[in-house]
Parts: structure tokens; C-alpha cells; sequence
């Protein structure tokens, strides 16, 4: 009888142990026996499939890429085909998932990836249980490759052979020596693909809103298709006149050569002058009815001035000319008076100095149909109000109407007041001088009425405005009658 020593038990002991792990790590992490022989650790869900797509028994199932299962086995129905999942239990999957058959490579090796549904349906949703079922309208498989690479051969073989030699032909003699170019494409293109996918937020935006700008070109189809008419109509023109066309490119270098010099030359002034032009826009926006009768009227008028030489024209007369009537009308109807100064605070048409101009309005404030001074300032149509007509900026804006004074051909009325409440002048708001001055505020300095009074040299007497005579030998004075002595001091 063979007797083992102390030593080698030990190392059969020792042996039996690893042989023990090693098998038991075999068993469970690799052959898996557990889920194999009794499904510890797995749950089971069903997956309708409108075609195998490719699947077999053992195909790895991935969720977000990570390994999560194994298809346990595969078979035809009625509708379709049926795959049983066995899902590892230590990983959550939603209910919400979309099943999708993929390759891992040319060959085949299918597997299945399961990916939440957008929304609030796949993340959120309850996990999958044991015998849960993924309908076959969340699952998507691959395309038949043989069926593919079928019709890929057909179509390859329908291609004339000689034909296909042509476009090779032409497409090596077309890219033969571009590889740095092409090299340059391919880069630009990956860097243009880097930098949208940088901006993807945006270029989403962008197509979620070009809808309304592609319905607006369907809605204005007519307007595009007339456009296109009359761009091919100039096209023809330009197609007539191909050599005035080619004259004009060859030779116009010189031309835009000088407009470009002219622009060095004036750009200094130039934004200047668009500021200044900015501004006659804004006032010829509002003068713009103005313009337009004065556009309309003046070849009017120029016809009417080149008409007065016509009676001279082609004829034997020596001297030739313009044929003018000078009867003047004066005082047919006569001037308007209302609404200006009254008389006695005129001025003289002797005086020689220059006083401040009242500040108030003067101007004829007889009714606006009245025959007298008819293009006056009470006649001038308001801008903003066409229908409207006043004297003043101030009463176009407002919603008052224009008041006249009386309807005579003299000043009729107090000096200081009239029947209309209307001073004479016309001052503005809180500047007449007939009303009190506001609560504290100085009252303004009383200043002397003007007067106008014949004079008589001979007596040196005059009558003032209370009706008294006056008499001022010296303003007759025969030594003030030149201009020389005028320069000499009074004796």
C-alpha cells in the first residue's frame, strides 16, 4: 500500500481547490450554467419582428452600447417573426424602447439595440418585466443585403461596358494630379462637418424655420415665375447684344478704374453728403406732394416761357425776342391789411433802422375764400393733413381750425384786441402781451407805441397820435438834405 507524505497531500489539496475555482468560474462567468439551466439572474421579454433581418440564437442585445442580454431563440409566426430576449436583472431598461437589428460588420453578425423612444415615453417609462412583449412597430431591421447586393449586380450589369471605360476614362483625366486639391475638399469638408456639429442647436432652428420661408416662395409662385420671364427676357437682350456686351467688359476697366478714383477722391465728404441727403429724404418724404405738383407743373411752365418767343421766331425782324404783356394789375384787387400791425404802429418807409421783428405771426388773416391775397399763408395746405389748410406749423398739428379776423379790405378793430379774441399779431401761447404774465414772473417792460404822422417842412409841425400838434423845426433842417452832412456834427 502506497503512503503519501505530509507534502503531497497538501499539494493534491491544493490542486482539488483550483481545479474547484477554476470550474466554477468556467460555470458561472463563462458557460453562465445558472441563467443556462435555471434563468437565475435574467428576465425574459418577447420581440415581434416583421422579418429576422439576419438574427440567430446567441446575438448579443445592447442598450445605449452596453451589453445587457442574448437572444435566446428565434421562430417564424403567422405575422411575422418572434425573438425571446433573456435580459440580465441587475439593469433597468425602460418599456419605452425601440428595437433595432444592426451588423457589426460586412458579414452579418446581427445583434439587437435597444434605445429609449424620444420623449417623455422612453426615458420615463416603467422598466421592462418578464414577459413583456416590444411590438413589431417599434422595431426596425436591416436591409435583405443579398437582395441588395442582388439588385447592385443588376444594375452594374445593366451599365454598357464601353460606356462605363468612357467614364472612368474621363473621370481619371478629370481628378488625374487633383490630389492636394482634393486632399484640401475633403479636409475643408470634415472641418465644415466639425464646425456643424459644433452649432447643431442652431442649424436645427434654422431648419425648423425654413418652412415658413419655402411656403412663402410656393405662395408667391406666380411673382417668382414672372421674375424668372423677365430675367430670361433681359438674358435674350444681353444674348442680342453679345458684342456691345463684350465691349463693354473689355473697355469699362477703364471706366471703373476713373469711378473708383472719383470715390478715393470724395470719400472724405462723401458720408457728409449722405448725412446731408438723409436728411433732404426726411424732408422731401413730407414735402413730397409739393414735389410732385411741382414736377407736374413745371414743364407747364417751361412750355409757357418758351411759348412768348414763338411770335419772333422764324420771322425777318431784326431784333428777336421775348413777346411780354407788362400790365401789372397794381392794386387790382387791392393789398390785404388784416391781420397785420394797425397804423398807428407802423412804421415809416423813410426809416433806415433795422428793430426786431415782432414776435408774433403777421400775415393776411382775411377768410380763407376770400378773393383778397389768395395765395397767402392762411391758404398753404398742411403736410400731414392735406385736406386741411393754415398759416402755421403749430395749427396744422393742432385739431383747431383757422379763426380770420373780419372780412374787409382795411384793418378793422381794437388794436389790442378783436371781436375774434385774436391779437394782431398773432402771438404765440403765453407770449401775448394783452394777458397778465403767470404767477411769478416779472412783468415785461412797457415799450412805446410806434406812430406815423404827416410832416410838414414847411411849418415843421406834425400831429401825433392823441391828436395834439407838435412842432420840430429841425427835421426840415436844408443842411441834412446830402449825404455829406450827414457826416458833419450840428453846430
Amino acid at each position: 500500500m502506497l503512503r503519501l507524505n505530509r507534502r503531497t497531500w497538501i499539494q493534491l489539496a491544493i490542486l482539488t481547490l483550483v481545479t474547484l475555482v477554476s470550474c466554477g468560474a468556467m460555470a458561472f462567468n463563462f458557460m453562465k450554467l445558472p441563467q443556462t439551466l435555471f434563468g437565475i439572474g435574467e428576465y425574459n421579454v418577447t420581440v415581434d419582428l416583421p422579418q429576422s433581418g439576419g438574427l440567430y440564437e446567441t446575438s448579443v442585445v445592447t442598450y445605449r452600447g452596453t451589453d445587457v442580454g442574448e437572444v435566446k431563440w428565434v421562430e417564424v409566426t403567422a405575422t411575422g417573426v418572434r425573438a425571446l430576449l433573456a435580459l440580465r436583472s441587475g439593469v433597468k431598461v425602460p418599456s419605452g424602447v425601440q428595437a433595432s437589428v444592426h451588423s457589426r460588420s460586412a458579414i452579418g453578425e446581427q445583434y439587437i439595440e435597444l434605445t429609449p423612444l424620444p420623449g417623455n415615453d422612453g426615458e420615463h417609462s416603467r422598466p421592462l418585466r418578464a414577459g413583456d412583449v416590444i411590438p413589431a412597430g417599434h422595431v426596425d431591421v436591416p436591409v435583405d443585403i443579398g437582395h441588395l447586393l442582388d439588385m447592385t449586380n443588376r444594375a452594374l450589369q445593366a451599365i454598357p461596358r464601353d460606356n462605363l471605360h468612357t467614364v472612368i476614362d474621363e473621370t481619371n483625366k478629370a481628378v488625374n494630379g487633383l490630389g492636394p486639391e482634393l486632399s484640401r475638399i475633403v479636409d475643408g469638408s470634415t472641418a465644415l462637418a466639425i464646425a456643424g456639429g459644433k452649432t447643431v442647436d442652431p442649424l436645427a432652428k434654422l431648419i425648423d424655420q425654413s418652412p415658413a420661408v419655402l411656403n412663402s416662395q410656393v405662395q408667391t409662385s406666380d411673382a417668382i415665375g414672372t421674375w424668372a420671364d423677365r430675367t430670361a427676357a433681359i438674358l435674350a437682350q444681353f444674348k442680342a447684344q453679345d458684342a456691345a456686351v463684350r465691349d463693354l467688359l473689355t473697355q469699362g476697366t477703364s471706366g471703373v478704374e476713373e469711378a473708383r478714383a472719383l470715390l478715393d477722391r470724395v470719400s472724405p465728404a462723401l458720408p457728409v453728403l449722405f448725412a446731408n441727403l438723409v436728411s433732404l429724404g426726411d424732408i422731401a418724404v413730407v414735402y413730397r406732394h409739393d414735389i410732385e405738383q411741382l414736377l407736374v407743373l413745371l414743364p407747364q411752365g417751361i412750355a409757357a416761357m418758351a411759348a412768348i418767343v414763338v411770335p419772333s421766331s422764324n420771322t425777318k425782324q431784326e431784333y428777336k425776342g421775348a413777346q411780354l404783356d407788362f400790365n401789372l394789375n397794381i392794386n387790382l384787387p387791392p393789398p390785404c391789411t388784416t391781420g397785420y400791425l394797425p397804423p398807428t404802429q407802423r412804421r415809416s418807409p423813410a426809416s433806415v433802422d433795422a428793430p426786431d421783428r415782432p414776435a408774433a405771426e403777421l400775415y393776411c388773416r382775411v377768410p380763407q375764400d376770400s378773393e383778397f391775397n389768395v395765395r397767402g399763408v392762411r391758404n398753404i395746405p398742411c403736410e400731414a393733413k392735406p385736406w386741411k389748410r393754415a398759416p402755421t406749423v403749430e395749427l396744422c398739428e393742432s385739431d383747431e381750425e383757422y379763426v380770420p379776423l373780419n372780412e374787409g379790405y382795411n384793418w378793422k378793430g381794437d388794436p389790442n384786441a378783436t371781436t375774434t379774441g385774436q391779437g394782431v399779431p398773432q402771438y404765440p401761447p403765453g407770449q401775448d402781451p394783452r394777458l397778465p404774465p403767470p404767477r411769478g414772473t416779472a412783468p415785461p417792460p412797457q415799450q412805446a407805441p410806434l406812430a406815423v404822422a404827416t410832416y410838414d417842412p414847411a411849418t415843421g409841425t406834425y400831429v401825433g397820435p392823441d391828436g395834439h400838434r407838435y412842432t420840430e423845426s429841425d427835421l426840415a433842417n436844408p443842411r441834412a438834405k446830402t449825404w455829406q452832412s450827414l457826416l458833419v456834427p450840428p453846430p
